[in-house]
């Protein structure tokens, strides 16, 4: 019976798109929560952080930083030499919104990222939230390096010029797991009201009971997941052991095509609210790394093959660095944060409205 109703969906579907070698893309569950339009333009914002030239990325001038992304701009440029880390930020008027974007894992060392992944034990207790576990390497590649600090003198750089506004955080990949923690950052240590988080392709980063206090401040966070990709399967979830297990924060959004034949439907499922609804991604078998390397028609991959990916000219030498090579961009040099260690930032500053 199913798929005879199938059958005459997708027959009914034909006479609307002329049938052969045609993509029709629909929601099958309408949601307030997610906009498939916001995600088309937050994964272009993504794609850009992978621009290895760090000129044309701030000065928003990069072969990715077209399209949806016109009229951007770039306030910081955020970069950890010595972890291959990089983030931006900067105001998108049109969205009256600030963007704040982290670079995800290099191509080339995928593969062996996702082999540690299937062995990562829940290894941290997050601060101030009883029985909350989480994965030491992804919440200290946002806390404890260049990416915290800088990140929060970009915002606070923004408020000062442009008032209060919608703060938006995306990520690929490990990136994707980077912005989830700066966005629960921003809300419970920060005061910010008005954050949104948006991630493609990401890895698990705590246990159940983070995933409750990670709904309760960011109810409107949206995962989106792609076909068979790999990442989002990893650190395993075990349900026999809930408490001790990685477990995903909701909404997930699955992307992912049915089809006969020629006639190819691209979904776009909102799933439920646990995280780890068994109808969407885990539904299927998490073994394909292009799946994790195109997002929405968007390639999410460095420009370069090395073994960071960051490329800079003479001209960045006016800008200052630490001892380990780490620097901020900022359209104003002179204000480099990198004056200040990641202790000496002030942690009672507030990026909430007065």
């Amino acid at each position: 019976m199913e798929r005879r109703r199938l059958f005459e969906v997708m027959l009914f579907a034909c006479l609307f798109v002329a049938c052969a070698g045609r993509e029709l893309k629909i929601k099958d569950d309408q949601s307030s929560v997610y906009n498939s339009t916001l995600a088309k333009i937050l994964v272009e914002y993504t794609a850009a952080v992978y621009t290895a030239d760090l000129t044309s990325l701030i000065t928003w001038t990069c072969s990715r930083c077209i399209d949806m992304t016109v009229g951007f701009e770039v306030v910081e440029v955020v970069v950890d030499v010595q972890n291959c880390l990089q983030a931006y930020v900067g105001v998108a008027e049109d969205l009256n919104s600030v963007i704040v974007v982290f670079r995800g894992t290099q191509e080339h060392s995928i593969q062996n990222w996702v082999e540690d992944l299937y062995w990562k034990q829940l290894d941290l207790n997050y601060p101030d939230m009883p029985g909350s576990m989480v994965h030491h390497g992804f919440y200290s590649a946002y806390h404890n390096t260049t990416m915290r600090p800088g990140i929060l003198y970009g915002l606070q750089k923004i408020r000062k010029l442009y008032g209060d506004m919608q703060i938006t955080v995306v990520g690929h990949s490990m990136g994707g797991a980077m912005a989830a923690f700066c966005a629960l950052d921003l809300k419970v240590n920060y005061g910010a009201q008005d954050v949104q988080l948006m991630t493609f392709g990401q890895p698990r980063i705590g246990n159940s009971v983070f995933s409750s206090y990670f709904k309760t401040y960011l109810p409107d966070a949206i995962r989106v997941t792609n076909g068979h990709d790999i990442v989002p399967h990893l650190p395993p979830y075990y349900p026999l052991f809930p408490r001790k297990t990685y477990h995903h924060f909701p909404t997930e959004v699955w992307l992912h095509d049915i089809g006969l034949g020629s006639l190819v439907y691209k979904l776009e499922t909102v799933c439920d609210d646990t995280g780890e609804d068994p109808s969407c991604s885990r539904s299927v078998i998490g073994n394909s790394i292009s799946d994790h390397l195109v997002y929405l028609g968007v390639n999410l991959q460095a420009e370069t093959w090395r073994s960071c990916g960051i490329v800079t000219d003479t001209n960045m030498k006016k800008y200052q660095s630490d001892l380990y090579g780490n620097f901020i961009l900022l359209r104003d040099p002179n204000a480099s944060i990198l004056k200040q260690s990641a202790a000496e930032v002030d942690d009672s500053s507030s990026l909430q409205g007065s």
